[in-house]
């Protein structure tokens, strides 16, 4: 069950401040607060979705487009043409805000240095 109240709906409310890189109608993009790399963004849907599963099944096609090209389009405002892109699914692959969302990575990602 989605939670209203967890971190990424506040911010996409404007009810806690955020970092913004992109936004649109689907989605909004900001800096991580714990960043992870060189440079970490964070690319929330506009809605009410708990994980991928949740998006895939329940957001429509539409909405699916729109947030792939948000994702796109913060990559193209942070100017990364290499990046990562990972969305943990579940607390034990470490998601820890229960709104879909998809961090992109790029530069070194730290503890993977040696890889």
């Amino acid at each position: 069950m989605y939670d209203d109240n967890n971190v990424f709906a506040k911010i996409i409310r404007g009810e806690l401040p955020a970092n913004k890189i992109y936004e649109d109608d689907f989605a909004l993009a900001f800096h991580s607060i714990e960043p992870q790399a060189n440079i970490h963004a964070l690319v929330i849907p506009k809605g009410e979705w708990t994980d991928i599963y949740d998006f895939i099944s329940s957001a429509s096609a539409e909405i699916q487009t729109g947030f792939w090209q948000a994702v796109k389009n913060t990559a193209d405002k942070l100017e990364v043409t290499e990046f990562k892109t990972i969305a943990n699914t579940g607390p034990s692959a470490e998601q820890s805000v229960f709104h879909f969302h998809v961090h992109l990575l790029s530069g070194n990602i730290w503890g993977m240095e040696d890889k």
